[in-house]
């Protein structure tokens, strides 16, 4: 089979359009979010039919912080709320969760439910679902700068070894393959400091659908819309 008809190995996808669907719904902003889980659950699920076996999901970036007091808590709130509801499904399907970003300066309960979801299904492997909370791509690309300055300084790294791997090695999360497929919801078309030196050649989906309303059905179309795509990673093919 083709590189080009294969099913992405690692989707990404920055869920945007929640307030913008409460909004057109009448409803208050964490309807949106609260909507949004629904679709979360219909992606991992379609990931697990169809045989992807990484999903990164942009869920809460530092830059989140300064929205509306009350809208952060209730993101807080809702985000220990899904992993208490949703980890024995979870759990039955055989998907495996973890975390990043700067996960320490989150608040005390939801690192607890980060904790509890990590050790309950670290030993899943038919998907893998990262979820990046408080995150920023660029702070990641300091902290691994600062890592390896630190291990030359002590003489533990030459400067003229530094390459793509060692890069890779001091990033959060170091043991997956780079994504394959970007998705983004609600129209935007850029990348919102989400994971900049991993998708390097990632192919790229842009959908108007708002991620409350994206279920299996506008998956599988991102997925065939993949299929269509000639990955040459700065290659010449015939």
């Amino acid at each position: 089979m083709e590189q080009n008809k294969l099913i992405p190995k690692h989707i990404a996808i920055i869920m945007d359009g929640n307030g913008r669907w409460a909004s057109k719904n009448g409803k208050q902003r964490l309807d949106g979010h609260y909507e949004g889980v629904n679709s979360v659950r219909n992606v991992i699920e379609s990931c697990v039919e169809c045989g992807v076996k990484y999903l990164t999901l942009y869920a809460f970036s530092t830059e989140n912080w300064g929205r509306p007091k009350d809208e952060v808590n209730g993101l807080m709130n809702l985000f220990c709320k899904s992993i208490a509801i949703e980890i024995s499904s979870l759990i039955e399907k055989g998907v495996r969760m973890r975390f990043m970003g700067k996960l320490s300066e989150l608040p005390e309960d939801v690192r607890e439910n980060i904790e509890i979801a990590e050790s309950l299904t670290r030993n899943n492997d038919l998907l893998t679902v990262i979820i990046a909370i408080n995150y920023s791509s660029r702070v990641e690309i300091c902290d691994m700068v600062k890592n390896i300055a630190k291990d030359v300084e002590e003489g533990k790294v030459d400067i003229s070894k530094i390459d793509d791997k060692l890069i890779n090695d001091n990033l959060y999360i170091n043991d997956i393959p780079d994504p394959d497929l970007l998705i983004r919801t609600s129209g935007e078309e850029r990348i919102s400091n989400f994971l900049l030196w991993q998708l390097a050649y990632a192919e790229m989906y842009f959908t108007e659908t708002l991620w409350p309303d994206f279920k299996k059905d506008e998956f599988k179309i991102a997925i065939e819309e993949y299929k269509k795509r000639n990955r040459r990673f700065g290659l010449v093919t015939e």
